[in-house]
């Protein structure tokens, strides 16, 4: 059975919006054309990882035995990867560093009803065509619709696979519909902050500061607040101070206070709460790629204790 691309947006999870190339591919977008012409005027950097497919996933339960599609890797930030998990456990791998700049790729699954999930590139941009299944299936019931806020360790710079990001780490327990808006690089910055068409989340996440901790004024993160006030109303939000870095000497302090500051911030609005991210992640080098951005072991550790303080938080 091959899909239409009007079938393969009903399993493609992630997404705000869709667009066709010229060339037929279905490619998916998680910011408006208004932020993303923001983004663009801002910085080149965070233009191009405004449309990185991080978190995009196809999502569906099936009980055929193959399934196939041709991708075009239309920008590519870092190596990372094309991943298959069946029933949550990763069984597939495909390396952005090996893969040609256009193909098709290949997934083999076990026999009997099973639940599909591809996970897309965290800091390269793909778009899909010509999907092909050998049988049945049914997209996935999702859970809340989850807005998810941050900068390169949301976006899922760390790990170099795309299903072991702490997002998706976190969201194989959670099962929310997310729309994953982490930049690499990005800051507290309100004027992204748009009316996104329809979209209405149900739960917002931010985890942003790391990139700007040594700021000698909280103005854009009160200002950043405000302005998510304005456009989301009482909408429960949860945010997550900076982690843990080792990468700057002596600068601890400074990164304590910020979160601390942050906090104060938040305080002030009875639909935010608060989670310490120093708590998520061990202060050890070995958790972490650079000591900035998690690897896979930091990732998971920061996944699943994140799940848990949602969970006691009742978030």
């Amino acid at each position: 059975m091959k899909l239409t691309n009007e079938q393969l947006r009903s399993i493609h999870c992630g997404v705000l919006d869709f667009a066709e190339t010229k060339d037929g591919y279905l490619q998916a977008f998680q910011y408006t054309k208004e932020q993303m012409d923001y983004l663009e005027k801002a910085s080149e950097f965070w233009y191009e990882r405004s449309m990185a497919s991080c978190a995009k996933t196809l999502e569906f339960h099936t009980t055929a035995s193959r399934f196939t599609f041709e991708y075009n890797l239309i920008w590519k930030g870092s190596d990372d990867s094309v991943e298959l998990a069946i029933d949550g456990l990763i069984s597939q791998i495909y390396y952005v560093k090996d893969m040609e700049d256009e193909g098709i790729l290949s997934f083999e699954l076990p026999v009997g009803e099973k639940q599909v999930m591809v996970y897309f590139p965290a800091d390269a941009t793909i778009a899909i065509r010509n999907f092909e299944i050998d049988g049945e299936f049914t997209p996935v019931e999702k859970k809340e619709k989850v807005l998810w806020m941050g900068d390169s360790i949301t976006q899922g710079y760390g790990p170099l696979r795309s299903g072991h990001t702490y997002v998706s780490v976190a969201n194989r327990i959670l099962n929310y519909d997310i729309l994953n808006q982490g930049i690499g690089g990005y800051v507290y910055d309100k004027n992204v902050l748009m009316k996104m068409y329809d979209y209405q989340p149900d739960k917002i996440i931010i985890s942003m500061g790391t990139n700007q901790f040594g700021t000698e004024t909280m103005q854009d993160v009160e200002e950043y607040y405000e302005r998510l006030k304005e456009i989301y109303g009482d909408t429960p939000v949860l945010c997550i101070t900076p982690i843990w870095r080792g990468d700057v000497p002596g600068g601890e302090p400074t990164l304590i206070r910020f979160c601390q500051k942050t906090k104060e911030i938040c305080e002030k609005y009875s639909n935010i709460i608060v989670v310490d991210g120093f708590k998520l992640v061990p202060h050890l080098s070995e958790y972490f790629l650079d000591d900035l951005h998690p690897n896979c072991l930091g990732c998971e550790v920061y996944g699943r204790n994140l799940v848990a303080e949602i969970k006691r938080l009742g978030f």
